[in-house]
């Protein structure tokens, strides 16, 4: 789904932004966006790889919010967290208007992180760092 026309899913349409996603940035390359823990290490390098390549403002919007919807799909494929919207203290926040909650009730923004990412850069905003380290994840992986 582009996002050129302002419109911002909501949680029940993440998990087709993802699938989305994925299907055009594999189409043309071979990456191994499989929706594992080991794929946010592939997120890592494109996000970086936009920060090098000097993408700014409206070229990296769409990317990065394909990015953060697929980060939020291995939260809830890989972690058991559900895709929720977010009340208006929470988009406040978060400055997103969807995200995930964890088994636990947590809530976390991968939409932000991948933005934190992109805009911060550097190890400490590695997103497979983020999952290893994540409060509320499922014991067992969860398909």
């Amino acid at each position: 789904m582009s996002r050129t026309d302002e419109r911002v899913p909501c949680a029940s349409e993440m998990r087709s932004c993802a699938a989305q996603f994925v299907a055009r940035v594999t189409a043309r390359n071979r990456l191994p966006l499989d929706y594992s823990v080991a794929s946010l290490r592939v997120v890592d390098f494109l996000i970086d790889g936009l920060r090098k390549g000097g993408a700014e403002g409206e070229r990296v919007r769409d990317p990065l919010f394909g990015l953060g919807a697929y980060v939020g799909e291995v939260l809830v494929r890989r972690a058991g967290a559900i895709w929720v919207d977010f009340d208006s203290a929470q988009r406040e926040y978060f400055g997103q208007p969807v995200g995930v909650r964890m088994p636990d009730g947590r809530v976390w923004n991968p939409l932000g992180k991948v933005r934190n990412r992109f805009e911060l850069g550097g190890p400490g905003e590695s997103l497979q760092t983020f999952y290893l380290t994540l409060h509320g994840r499922a014991r067992r992986a969860v398909a």
